[in-house]
């Protein structure tokens, strides 16, 4: 592993900074602090939305940017200024409404910071759960509306992501192949049941790019530290790519660190290892 003195840590947030309870444990924010009083920038870089990011986020002292929707915008802290955009196309976001008319397949988009589902969806979750995906998460991360296509069309040039769901795995292996003949798109997952679609180019790793070439940083000065497939292109990108101990075994074959697990303070362990020479 060849690296240069650390001086940016990107995190994921689910399944890799956040414990089990969704939070930053003590141990966690302690070595942000000691990473920061060095000099190192910490970067939240996560598939969620803006607005989705918990509370915590903005009471970080020394905080500065986040990265959200999976690489479509960075926010600085500080001034609350979106600083990149790197969203899907009109004609593409398009396209995928026109593929899931045809379709029915569990959907969300994410718009101006916001993640929407379909209401209908919504109220089925809340009355009577989902036996694949994190009930909680899902009432308190997203915003109802009538006809959730309709709504994309309404606002179709300010799409972040898209994000489908399937309860069954082979459904969902099935669909790629329709995904595939739309130009213009990126597909990732954050979990086994769903994709999430942004534009041509965006992911974690081109909005890194963009943020350490504004903060004069190598990539040979970047550690990264993520759980799933939508990290890859940033664990990759990453002199020193760290994936959690909680990750599918594919994972961990792309990563340069295996640390222990989001329940076990794995970031902290992590930054500690790397960023703070404390062995």
């Amino acid at each position: 592993m060849n690296y240069d003195k650390i001086k940016m840590i990107a995190l994921d947030l689910d399944g890799t900074t956040l414990n089990e309870k969704g939070m930053f444990s003590s141990r966690t924010i302690d070595a942000f602090h000691k990473a920061m009083e060095k000099g190192i920038h910490i970067v939240i870089s996560t598939g969620r939305t803006f607005k989705s990011l918990p509370e915590q986020v903005f009471h970080i002292e020394g905080l500065e940017y986040v990265i959200t929707s999976n690489g479509a915008h960075i926010t600085k802290l500080t001034t609350m200024e979106r600083i990149y955009e790197n969203i899907i196309s009109p004609q593409s976001a398009e396209a995928i409404v026109n593929l899931l008319r045809k379709n029915k397949v569990s959907t969300e988009t994410f718009i101006d910071g916001i993640a929407y589902i379909d209401r209908e969806e919504y109220d089925h979750i809340r009355e009577n759960g989902s036996g694949y995906r994190d009930d909680e998460y899902v009432l308190s991360t997203r915003k109802p509306v009538d006809d959730i296509l309709s709504h994309l069309m309404k606002n179709i040039n300010e799409v972040e992501n898209i994000s489908l769901n399937f309860p069954l795995i082979e459904d969902k292996k099935a669909f790629l192949t329709k995904l595939e003949e739309i130009p213009g798109i990126t597909v990732t997952s954050s979990f086994s049941h769903n994709y999430e679609i942004g534009g041509a180019t965006t992911s974690k790793a081109e909005a890194l790019r963009y943020l350490m070439h504004k903060l004069s940083i190598d990539s040979s000065q970047l550690m990264a530290c993520g759980d799933s497939p939508n990290d890859e292109e940033m664990i990759k990108l990453a002199a020193v790519g760290v994936v959690m101990g909680n990750a599918s075994e594919s994972m961990k074959e792309k990563a340069d660190y295996i640390t222990a697990s989001n329940r076990e303070d794995g970031v902290a362990i992590a930054i500690e290892k790397f960023a703070l020479d404390e062995k």
